[in-house]
């Protein structure tokens, strides 16, 4: 039979069993004198199996694997594995399924902030902040840059600065402080970088920053520590700086 009717009746494309030999995994057949290749039964056995293996969802490296003789794989093996890969991915999806329902949930409760969704940790330490922190300027940026580190910074990462934050907003006392360090820092707006205010909001804010506060690291964090501080006049950034310098430095904030 010829290579389209091969196709037809495996219930695949030429192109398919063209990449198939190509790869190794479908003989070629030998060719007639005029040039066209004669495929027989078993090539359609052949072609049926590596179809089925495909559906199954493995790779064609692993179909290689299970029909490779001397692959040292058998099919069990091969399918244990993706039975535990495909496991790895339905506990994701449900995982992802049920944020996604926390976030339809709190839309409808007519919670879901502006700068969602964010992840669980962050939602919970904003509720903690209060809506009395947004009619800070400060305040807003700041969540800005705390909603993107929570979109982009490593798992662990994100999760040791949001255990930080949190521990710190449960001390007695630490909204209110946090609340006035903003308004100092506020009050920095245009203010040049030598008023003594400055070193007065530093300390304020030093106060509200928990001991273990992550510090930025690498070249990557300091970009985005550099550009956040950027949007803010030069008596606040001198300020922020001032602040984080003790962590910094391995001293803590305290």
């Amino acid at each position: 039979m010829r290579i389209g009717e091969l196709a037809g009746i495996v219930g695949v494309t030429t192109r398919a069993i063209r990449h198939y030999h190509h790869l190794g995994l479908l003989p070629e057949p030998e060719r007639l004198g005029n040039g066209y290749r004669e495929y027989g039964v078993r090539h359609a056995v052949e072609l049926a199996r590596i179809r089925r293996l495909t559906e199954l969802g493995l790779g064609l490296t692993e179909v290689r694997d299970v029909l490779a003789d001397d692959a040292g794989r058998d099919l069990v093996e091969v399918l244990a594995e993706l039975d535990a890969d495909l496991a790895r991915q339905e506990a994701a999806l449900h995982e992802r399924r049920a944020r996604l329902r926390a976030l339809l949930g709190e839309a409808e409760r007519g919670r879901l902030p502006a700068d969602g969704p964010l992840s669980p940790e962050l939602t919970s330490l904003f509720d903690e902040l209060g809506a009395p922190q947004l009619d800070s300027p400060m305040a807003v940026k700041d969540r800005e840059v705390l909603s993107l580190i929570d979109a982009t910074a490593p798992p662990e990462a994100r999760a040791q600065l949001m255990a930080a934050l949190a521990s710190a907003l449960t001390e007695p006392g630490a909204l209110d402080t946090a609340r006035a360090a903003y308004a100092q820092l506020d009050a920095l707006a245009d203010a040049e970088p030598d008023d003594p205010r400055v070193a007065e909001a530093a300390r304020a804010l030093q106060a509200c920053l928990p001991p273990d506060l992550p510090t930025p690291q690498g070249p990557d964090q300091r970009v985005l520590l550099d550009a956040f501080l950027r949007e803010f006049s030069p008596a606040q950034a001198a300020a922020v700086r001032l602040a984080m310098r003790p962590a910094a430095q391995g001293g803590g904030h305290r």
